[in-house]
């Protein structure tokens, strides 16, 4: 089967490189990444490590960083924002290759530490065949997704038969990924509950004016929550899209929704002082969204007024203890809400105003969790060497 599919990888790559590089030059998006994942542009050399961890994109990498920094750690990303964000706590850096380079370009390892989702054949075979042991951590397969994934049950099958050990994020996962062949599986939690959020900026609020968040917005979701949303005298809303490519197109979208209410807009770009003066502000920069749950009276999470996206991590804000109010689409989500009290559901976006001026009750964290269970476990690995080489 290794063979077969990697026969199929490389028809694919003869087909799709080119227009592969056009998109890298045309998407800022795609710049870096598909250059460095699909031609290895400044991507050849990788470090070695004793414990490697993979995972996609800026949420991703930021969970993983407090197991990372206890290890001598490399990490391999997917996007242009993970890498970013790896880059503030790890040396060891690269995109992960495309699969049909993965032989020839993955270094050994002790321990392979994958995240969520990423479950690439190429890499768990190779990893195992240079004597890695594998580890899956935050494991989920939503049951939206579950179908989707039992129509290739033999090639999830053979993934998981590399997987030594698996940290499932509920008992639902559990049940879901042991039937897709997943062995050695812990029912755990989502390890996003464990950490705690580390500010890297501070702002004020002017004249302690009360500070509203729209967190993590999506296409659609902007327009949505505007129409059914007003701003009242002693209020700033603040709006932080979920992806820096279409910031540009959320500016306009503000700026003519502040120009139809007589109200100031800025961006957080270009603020000279860390003291709000507008009445609207578009959160423009990466890294700053912490910040603002840190400061912010209410938060309304985005990803879930809208089918199809599932929800965004609601965690951060409950350690902070602020206001939370979400939408009903959060399937991706649930092991994290189920950690959360106080949250309150919109169901109807036409009830947005009314909630958000109610008197509400701060959200928290409902019990302290450690990530000691999996430290422990990539530490045992790692003393225990090289494992054996497995046949394909």
């Amino acid at each position: 089967m290794i063979l077969f599919y990697y026969a199929l990888l490389c028809l694919i790559y003869a087909l799709c490189a080119l227009p592969l590089l056009v998109l890298s030059f045309c998407k800022e998006k795609y710049k870096q990444s598909f250059k460095a994942r699909f031609f290895l542009y400044k991507n050849l050399h990788q470090d070695e490590a004793s414990v490697h961890f993979h995972a996609c994109s800026f949420g991703e990498v930021k969970s993983i960083k407090e197991l990372a920094i206890n290890f001598d750690s490399r990490i391999t990303t997917i996007t242009q924002t993970g890498f970013k964000e790896a880059q503030s706590f790890c040396k060891k850096l690269n995109y992960l290759a495309f699969e049909i380079f993965i032989p020839f370009w993955l270094k050994p390892c002790k321990v392979l530490v994958i995240f969520e989702a990423e479950l690439w054949l190429m890499l768990v075979c190779i990893a195992k065949l240079k004597g890695a042991k594998i580890i899956l951590i935050n494991a989920r397969i939503s049951e939206p997704s579950f179908a989707k994934y039992q129509k290739f049950a033999f090639f999830y099958k053979k993934i998981f038969s590399y997987i030594d050990e698996v940290f499932a994020q509920s008992k639902a996962d559990k049940t879901r990924l042991e039937s897709l062949g997943a062995k050695n599986v812990h029912e755990f939690f989502n390890i996003k509950v464990a950490l705690k959020p580390q500010l890297n900026k501070h702002y004020e609020k002017q004249n302690n004016k009360k500070l509203i968040l729209f967190a993590s917005t999506h296409e659609g979701e902007e327009e949505l929550l505007l129409q059914n949303f007003k701003l009242e005298e002693n209020e700033i809303l603040c709006l932080a899209p979920r992806h820096p490519e279409r910031f540009d197109k959320v500016e306009e979208l503000l700026k003519e929704y502040a120009l139809r209410h007589n109200l100031s807009f800025a961006c957080l770009s270009e603020l000279e002082s860390s003291c709000m003066q507008s009445d609207i502000l578009l959160i423009n920069t990466l890294g700053e969204l912490v910040n603002f749950y840190a400061i912010c009276d209410i938060s309304v999470l985005c990803g879930s007024f809208l089918k199809g996206i599932g929800g965004h991590n609601p965690i951060e804000i409950a350690h902070f203890q602020k206001i939370l109010i979400s939408g009903t689409h959060i399937h991706n989500q649930i092991p994290l809400y189920k950690h959360v009290e106080n949250v309150y559901f919109c169901e109807n976006p036409k009830d947005l105003n009314t909630l958000i001026h109610s008197k509400l009750s701060p959200s928290k964290i409902k019990n302290e969790l450690s990530l000691e269970p999996i430290i422990s476990s990539i530490k045992a690995n790692i003393k225990e060497g090289i494992y054996a080489r497995k046949s394909l």
